[in-house]
C-alpha cells in the first residue's frame, strides 16, 4: 500500500539526530565494531556482529532500516529507508546498490508528497553492483539481481532477474 504523506514533527526530530551521526559514519576511519555501534545508533536496535557494512554507507534517515544476521553490505550504498527496508538473514548487497522505499506523486501538485513503500529483501538474496531497488519490492530468498538491474517489480524467490526494467532470465534450484 502506498502511504503518501509528509514528513512529521516527529520524523524531524529523528532525522535530525540521525544526521550528524551519518556523516561521522562517513567522515572518519572506524572499526569494523565502531561501525556496527554507530549504525546501532542510528537505527534505534542493535546490528548484529555477523554483520558487516563498508564505508562509506549513505542513507537519509536510517531509523527504519531493519537488519538480520551475517549481511554484507558493500562499500557506496545508499538505503531511503523512510518507508521501511527490511534486510533478513544472510543478504549481499554489492557496492552501490540502492535501496529506495520513497517516491513522490507524479502529479505536479503533489510532487513534494512522499509515497512510502517499503522495501523487503528476504533471506540469501544478492543484490548486485549498482542494482536500484524501488519502494513497495519484494526480493524473494536465494534470489539474485544483476549487476545494475532496476528493479520496479516483486522478484520470485529462486530467480535471477537482469534488466531495465528487470526480469527474470532464469530460475536456481533452492
Amino acid at each position: 500500500m502506498i502511504k503518501s504523506t509528509t514528513l512529521t514533527p516527529e520524523q524531524k526530530v529523528l532525522i535530525a539526530k540521525t544526521k550528524p551521526l551519518i556523516q561521522r559514519l562517513n567522515s572518519a576511519e572506524h572499526t569494523d565494531d565502531e561501525i556496527r555501534q554507530l549504525l546501532s545508533t542510528i537505527m534505534g536496535e542493535p546490528v548484529d556482529a555477523s554483520n558487516e557494512v563498508r564505508l562509506p554507507f549513505f542513507t537519509d534517515n536510517g531509523f527504519n532500516t531493519h537488519l538480520g544476521k551475517n549481511i554484507f553490505i558493500n562499500t557506496g550504498v545508499t538505503f531511503s529507508d523512510l518507508g521501511g527496508i527490511y534486510i533478513d538473514d544472510d543478504v549481499l548487497i554489492g557496492p552501490g546498490a540502492s535501496l529506495l522505499s520513497v517516491g513522490h506523486p507524479v502529479a505536479p501538485a503533489k510532487r513534494h508528497e512522499l509515497e512510502l513503500q517499503p522495501v523487503h529483501v528476504k533471506r540469501n538474496a544478492w543484490i548486485g553492483a549498482n542494482a536500484r531497488i524501488l519502494p513497495g519490492v519484494t526480493v524473494g530468498a536465494n534470489a539474485v539481481v544483476g549487476a545494475g538491474a532496476i528493479v520496479t517489480k516483486d522478484v520470485p524467490a529462486n530467480t535471477v532477474v537482469v534488466g531495465v526494467p528487470a526480469k527474470v532470465i532464469r530460475e536456481l534450484e533452492a
